[in-house]
């Protein structure tokens, strides 16, 4: 380590409630421990790798899903092998592509080819699901063409020509629909909300042009508002997921022989402050610092104005790339895809703790940090790990029984961590 508006109509868009529509129900997936029955059939897909920055239109057409399919033969219950017992678990009817996701929900929610199903914190009871019409055969491989689905607090986030959706978890009557302004008409691209705003950017080709224009915006959830909205001419966008903590919204432009880091006001979009960077595949705002790949695999600090502050690197002799780091505040939390996790002090950056996990990871392992503990997501067979974070000591490691092929994705509430694989989500007490 080195030194360191108006508001329209609601529309009849490509969104609807499954049931609603003709008044029938489908049967939910199981719930074991916390909701009944026998699981339906598993049908599992495979992830598609990374998360990946969406670079095509934001428009998912929903609507019903097909009829369902004849159940087999009971599957056995799953056991947790290690770790907390869960509260209740919930099987889907396929595997779960959590990386369409744009940054983790906040509530338990199961996104498969089935649909976006919401379910009840307490019972893991299916809620709402709202689902697609017609599933397409390459999912999720179609990333690139589709979008992410923006999750905020309360509601998902998408758009239907001219029109921003805002589509409520838990209550449809509470649905809306925000028709853009004239100068954010084109490809509308999503890319996170943070503190009660939704950002994105649009690229708008023109007639006689070969390279997009683009104007980036904000809208204000809570009273649905365009809050600002400016022309951009070098192709930026928001990092996506999201995070503008401190007021500081950071984005990615690219100069066509390299990219650079540009840092603009959450408040009303003007530019503060840009960096050069030759690898910016990922970026994360942090109360104290902005965080960056440093070019050699390591994490590079930046203090307000883009000044560096500290840089952790591989030594001499060291292969090893860092994951994008996590930070509560007074620490920030290195994770690097040779299983070790180290805290320093996001200030000068010097370390205070080191633990070598029992698995490698890999770009689809996203820990999260809630009630000072953060948990570390490996592949399924591996399972989720629960560390201190003011002491770097393991507290526990939670398995499952049932086998799986992919990477364990995680969300969290006040209350609970929900850490799911494959076709299961389980709900685990937070503390």
């Amino acid at each position: 380590m080195q030194s360191p508006s108006s508001e329209g109509p609601v529309r009849e868009a490509s969104w609807q409630w499954d049931g609603e529509a003709d008044g029938t129900e489908r049967e939910p997936a199981d719930v074991v421990g916390g909701g009944g029955g026998w699981p339906r059939p598993s049908r599992r897909g495979v992830l598609a790798g990374a998360g990946v920055l969406a670079a095509g239109a934001a428009v998912w057409a929903f609507g019903r899903s097909g009829a369902d399919q004849p159940a087999p033969p009971p599957r056995p219950q799953p056991t947790a092998l290690s770790g907390p017992t869960p509260l209740w678990t919930y099987w889907g009817p396929e595997a779960m592509t959590p990386e369409r996701l744009a940054g983790p929900p906040t509530r338990p929610v199961f996104l498969s080819r089935a649909g976006l199903q919401v379910l009840d914190p307490a019972t893991g009871e299916p809620a709402r699901l709202l689902t697609f019409d017609p599933p397409r055969a390459n999912w999720p491989s179609d990333v690139e063409v589709l979008g992410k689905v923006v999750l905020g607090p309360d509601r998902l986030f998408t758009t239907s020509p001219g029109h921003l959706d805002a589509r409520h978890l838990g209550d449809p009557a509470a649905d809306w629909s925000l028709p853009l302004p004239d100068d954010l008409q084109g490809t509308v691209l999503l890319s996170g909300t943070d503190d009660g705003i939704l950002y994105g950017y649009v690229w708008d080709w023109g007639l006689a042009s070969s390279t997009p224009n683009g104007r980036l915006f904000a809208v204000r959830v809570a009273d649905r508002s365009v809050l600002w909205h400016l022309s951009i001419d070098r192709n930026e966008r928001p990092f996506t997921p999201v995070a503008a903590p401190g007021g500081r919204l950071p984005c990615l432009r690219n100069l066509g022989d390299r990219t650079e880091l540009v840092v603009r006001d959450a408040a009303d979009g003007r530019e503060l402050w840009t960096a050069p960077g030759w690898d910016l595949s990922w970026c994360v705002g942090g109360p104290v610092n902005v965080y960056v790949p440093d070019g050699a695999g390591g994490v590079r600090a930046l203090r307000p104005g883009g000044e560096p502050a500290w840089t952790v690197s591989p030594a001499r002799g060291e292969s090893w790339r860092a994951m994008p780091p996590l930070s509560d505040g007074p620490r920030v939390y290195l994770t690097r895809d040779n299983g070790l996790v180290t805290g320093h002090d996001a200030v000068t950056g010097a370390l205070q703790w080191s633990y070598r996990l029992p698995f490698l990871l890999d770009l689809r392992s996203h820990p999260l940090v809630a009630g000072g503990t953060l948990f570390v997501p490996g592949p399924a067979a591996a399972g989720v790990c629960a560390i201190d974070t003011a002491s770097g000591t393991p507290r526990w490691t939670f398995l499952d029984s049932g086998p799986g092929k992919d990477v364990w994705s995680l969300a969290t509430d006040a209350d609970h961590l929900y850490a799911g694989h494959d076709d299961v989500l389980h709900a685990l007490p937070l503390t």
